[in-house]
């Protein structure tokens, strides 16, 4: 599977980024890592250029939910991404909250895993979880 990956607005987390590459790397899937201080329309041109199954974004200063808030309106304006996973994790949220809240708040801006302060391999397991879900012939791996 193709993952579009890498880190949403002014956040250069450049070791968490790596460390999200190297790991669904070695689970299997086929990534395309834009890197750190990335635009959100620049992981949607990804995905269309890519044919990505799913776009996973990752936010560790905070600053996902004022850019992740155009996700809906973002995934009509692009064609054929219907079927594209939107996936967002890391610290989401400047300052604290309820985590219900916050992953329901991300929810309805249209991602559909949110994993707010979850550590990476448990995220990624919620992926392949997920991925099964959706389509129960896909091998263990997830790939």
């Amino acid at each position: 599977m193709k993952v579009v990956t890498g880190v949403i607005g002014n956040d250069i987390h450049v070791v968490a980024n790596r460390l999200m590459d190297l790991s669904l790397n070695a689970r299997g899937y086929e990534v395309f890592n834009l890197g750190v201080n990335t635009y959100l329309e620049e992981f949607f041109d990804a995905a269309v250029e890519t044919g990505a199954d799913i776009l996973l974004i990752s936010s560790l200063n905070g600053e996902a939910e004022g850019w992740g808030r155009e996700v809906k309106l973002l995934k009509a304006k692009y064609k054929n991404l219907d079927n594209l996973v939107m996936m967002i994790g890391g610290n989401l949220t400047v300052g604290s909250g309820n985590a219900e809240d916050i992953v329901q708040r991300f929810k309805s801006y249209g991602f559909d895993l949110v994993c707010h302060q979850i550590d990476l391999n448990t995220g990624l397991d919620m992926l392949e979880d997920h991925m099964r879900q959706s389509s129960p012939a896909l091998e263990t791996t997830g790939a």
